[in-house]
């Protein structure tokens, strides 16, 4: 049932091996700080990008009471941010905060807490191996990130002032003309870095999971989780590098006067501003399912585990996925139907968009089947998994509306573009990294977090997000425009400044929840319990280690002879005497197939 620990061919489920055993590091700074263990890299990523969510979230709620109180001083650390306005946000003030609250949160919390907070610490683990393919590179992506986050905060202290030109960067805004200084540039060079973090990372994901699976660990035994992430990094690797070579163009043009994105009828010779949209959109809704990939595998996992029940129609999710990574990079032009774009061109693109929300439809009905009949349990992780769906669906629903060229037209520079996206994106993503989060914490710090605390953690960030998302599409409907810093000064859009203030509100109470879960993780890290071995009683690879596990994984790696949502089978429970089935646990007499 076991495999040779030192066996060249012990992760033969599809690969060469999962690595020889290793002596845990023993000083500081190796064991810590430049660590190669994918799990200390993944606790940095997770930590890093906790941060700078905190920063993110604190930018939004600048935002929000500016547009719920125009002009009017913001308590406490107006005077300390806005000196030169008595602490009132300015339209330049107004207009960095929505920049660098878009790229924190897209680029620099999202990315590390789920993708390399929880991709390094769980992916190993999760497909039975010792360590990633590539431990030195590990190492190198995280600097390369923490590098990049350096970059990015030393924007906001420059003397002209922080990024400007909107999370998307589009020239002539972003160009040395429309943000001179050195922060648009600043800007250029954290985004490059960070996606050569990102490159870096999905090397190593891909490398790992095609070449390190455990023995048995076949492609339709692992974890939706693996699948999700595994997905990720594919997308990572393919598009990426489009974005980066946008980025380094652009820095060309601020920093040694080439003209790639200056416009050739204004100056010749000269290029095209929209060449950069074309860049930037061909990596740009990847990036969507870049980040929603991994969290749609941990809610199709938690939805199984926590509905005790095998995942409905595990294959056809898979497929769906994979579908849904081959459309991606073709549905891009519907972020540009007003650029001037070709009917004809637009109409394919309406058509491709349309087609791609057919496997997402197939997602939610694997979902729904799996909680069909389950014995739910309503655990705080199983509860964020939950919220995911119902979010992502209200917010994937209303992407219909924008796919459709002739309702985009009067919808895409509306604030229905602000709900759509953070429903679909932003909020749908932060409700799957709080999933992981309760989920893996036991095994990340071998303790337990709060239960009561988490559900209403949950309960209040739940609501709040639909009421502060939902009344966006609402008042984008009306026709409030994006990017708007004071909407009050136009006469029709006056009778909507009742439901802005509704809308902050509600996101001022969704910033204040979060502390209950800053509360609820620090304490826990200190004093919670500690957790049982297996707290959740499922059957994954990672609950057969101890809590947090050793250094190198797996004293004998584990043979697979099952898949990850052995759950609910009366053959286990008669051998068993409990509900779930490890994955490399074979019942009594039963003949494990590869």
């Amino acid at each position: 049932m076991t495999a040779d620990p030192a066996s060249p061919a012990e992760g033969n489920g599809g690969g060469e091996g999962a690595g020889p055993l290793h002596p845990s590091p023993t000083g500081f700074w190796r064991a810590r700080v430049f660590s190669t263990d994918h799990k200390v890299i993944g606790r940095q990523f997770l930590w890093l990008g906790l941060v700078f969510l905190a920063v993110a979230g604190a930018l939004a709620m600048l935002i929000r009471w500016q547009l719920a109180h125009p002009g009017q001083p913001v308590p406490v650390v107006g005077a300390l941010l806005f000196p030169s306005t008595g602490g009132s946000v300015s339209a330049a003030a107004y207009t960095a905060l929505f920049t660098m609250h878009g790229t924190i949160m897209i680029f620099f919390a999202l990315t590390p807490i789920l993708i390399g907070g929880f991709g390094n610490f769980c992916l190993p683990l999760l497909i039975g191996a010792r360590d990633m393919a590539f431990p030195v590179l590990n190492m190198l992506s995280f600097w390369t990130m923490f590098a990049a986050t350096g970059i990015l905060t030393a924007s906001f202290f420059t003397p002209l002032g922080p990024p400007a030109a909107g999370w998307t960067a589009y020239p002539t805004l972003s160009t040395a003309i429309g943000a001179p200084g050195v922060a648009q540039t600043l800007w250029v060079v954290a985004i490059y870095l960070n996606g050569a973090s990102s490159v870096m990372g999905a090397v190593n994901y891909i490398t790992t999971v095609i070449r390190f699976r455990a023995p048995g660990m076949t492609f339709f035994r692992m974890p939706l989780t693996v699948w999700g992430l595994w997905l990720a990094a594919i997308l990572n690797a393919l598009f990426v590098p489009v974005l980066a070579a946008g980025a380094v163009l652009l820095f060309f043009d601020r920093v040694l006067g080439t003209r790639f994105f200056v416009a050739g009828s204004a100056i010749r010779p000269g290029g095209d501003p929209v060449l950069y949209q074309h860049l930037f959109w061909i990596f740009g809704h990847p990036e969507v399912y870049i980040l929603i990939l991994p969290a749609w595998g941990i809610a199709g996992d938690l939805l199984s585990f926590f509905a005790r029940k095998p995942a409905f129609g595990y294959r056809v999710t898979v497929w769906a996925l994979i579908a849904i990574v081959v459309l991606s990079g073709l549905v891009y032009g519907h972020h540009m139907f007003v650029t001037g774009m070709s009917p004809l061109l637009g109409e394919g693109f309406m058509l491709l968009t349309m087609i791609i929300s057919v496997p997402s439809v197939v997602l939610g009905v694997g979902w729904l089947g799996t909680l069909w009949r389950g014995a739910i349990r309503l655990t705080t992780p199983m509860l964020f998994a939950l919220g995911l769906v119902v979010v992502f669906g209200l917010g994937g629903f209303t992407g219909l509306f924008l796919a459709d060229v002739l309702s985009d037209v009067y919808l895409h520079d509306t604030f229905f573009v602000v709900g759509h996206f953070h429903l679909t994106m932003s909020a749908a993503v932060l409700l799957g990294a709080f999933a992981a989060i309760y989920f893996w914490f036991p095994k990340m710090f071998g303790r337990l977090l709060n239960e009561p605390l988490g559900k209403l953690h949950f309960a209040l960030t739940l609501v709040t997000v639909i009421v502060t998302f939902g009344l966006q599409l609402v008042i984008g409907y009306a026709g409030m425009q994006r990017r708007l810093a004071d909407p009050s000064v136009y006469a029709w859009l006056r009778p909507l400044m009742p439901l802005n203030r509704v809308i902050s509100t509600a996101a001022f109470v969704m910033g204040a929840a979060q502390l209950l879960f800053v509360a609820n993780f620090f304490y826990s890290l200190r004093w919670g319990p500690k957790a049982p071995p297996n707290p959740w009683q499922v059957g994954t690879l990672e609950w057969t280690l101890p809590s947090p596990p050793p250094h190198h994984n797996f004293d004998v790696i584990p043979r697979v002879v099952v898949g990850p949502h052995e759950l609910g089978n009366p053959a286990a429970k008669r051998a068993l005497g409990r509900d779930y089935q490890a994955q490399n646990e074979a019942l009594p007499g039963e003949v494990p197939r590869e």
